[in-house]
């Protein structure tokens, strides 16, 4: 089943979709990352923002999971990893590092390594073999998180938390895209039974970890709301389903490291986060990583 409609598109028709798909969720996830760190003592609690996250796209795709049913046949498998690997788990755990990383830094540790997470699980379970233009890509995402390692060493910036955290975040996403990809399901799919399944684990979770939006300002919520429920939660999903279902799970996930540059611009610019040389130029150097690893420089397409 197609992901974006019945009629299947040609060719380059679904090249260009993908990109396209691939990066408007660069952008949504820059947003994203500044809009998570921003809430860190904002009024806000994990638990709530996860709530927004996974709830008000919950409720704008229950026709779809009302129809899919929440045990859908052939894809429990899949589903119990695309939960894990992008829904209310993935969301606590990132939800932690973030608590201790700014968002010019958490770029590069959590969508910059992303792309290598995938690659790396392709090349292991699934047969892949990249090309040298794609290995050099993975290097250079690799050489990225490095360089912002090498500049907070011995100083009072990031801590184990960050570089272990975050990681483990980007490597979650990396089973998600893998397990999306062989489940059956389209776009929607995916998307409304990730988010029913990840709102009912929220709200197991309530009565024991409470919630703050009785006493969070409306500004806050309305913010959190547009930027975690519809922007993250909704629109970026379908997105980047479709980017999946159109070019394949290792190269989409490739376009997804362009967003330590735009993380680190976003953090700066609303934030007033300090952008360090060693932010800068890991920012970069994996932003030059995912042009190589999407395969846009290869002979022959990356296997999906």
């Amino acid at each position: 089943m197609s992901a974006v409609g019945t009629t299947p598109l040609p060719g380059s028709g679904r090249s260009a979709l993908g990109a396209l798909s691939a990066l408007s969720v660069v952008l949504i996830w820059a947003s994203w990352l500044v809009s998570t760190r921003h809430s860190v003592g904002a009024g806000l609690g994990p638990l709530d923002l996860s709530l927004l996250r996974y709830g008000i796209p919950a409720l704008v795709l229950a026709p779809v999971w009302w129809r899919t049913g929440l045990f859908p046949k052939g894809a429990m498998g899949p589903l119990c990893l695309m939960i894990l690997g992008s829904g209310a788990p993935f969301f606590q755990i990132v939800a932690f590092g973030m608590r201790h990383t700014p968002a010019s830094a958490a770029g590069v540790l959590l969508p910059g390594l992303m792309p290598m997470a995938v690659a790396v699980i392709g090349m292991a379970f699934l047969g892949e073999r990249p090309d040298r233009w794609r290995k050099a890509g993975m290097v250079a995402i690799l050489a990225g998180g490095g360089i912002l390692l090498a500049g907070n060493l011995g100083s009072d910036g990031l801590g184990w938390i960050s570089f272990t955290i975050l990681p483990i975040g980007a490597t979650l996403w990396a089973v998600y895209t893998h397990a999306f990809r062989r489940s059956g399901l389209d776009a929607f799919e995916g998307a409304a039974l990730i988010c029913v399944w990840s709102t009912l684990l929220n709200l197991a979770a309530l009565p024991f970890v409470g919630t703050q939006f009785l006493t969070a300002p409306l500004s806050e919520i309305a913010l959190q709301s547009v930027t975690q429920g519809l922007l993250s939660g909704l629109v970026a999903t379908l997105l980047y389903g479709t980017a999946v279902r159109a070019l394949g799970g290792t190269q989409a996930a490739a376009y997804t490291a362009i967003t330590p540059v735009a993380a680190a611009i976003g953090g700066a610019v609303l934030l007033a986060e300090p952008l360090g040389i060693s932010v800068m130029v890991a920012a970069l150097v994996t932003g030059l990583g995912v042009l190589l690893s999407t395969g846009l420089l290869s002979r022959r397409p990356p296997a999906g």
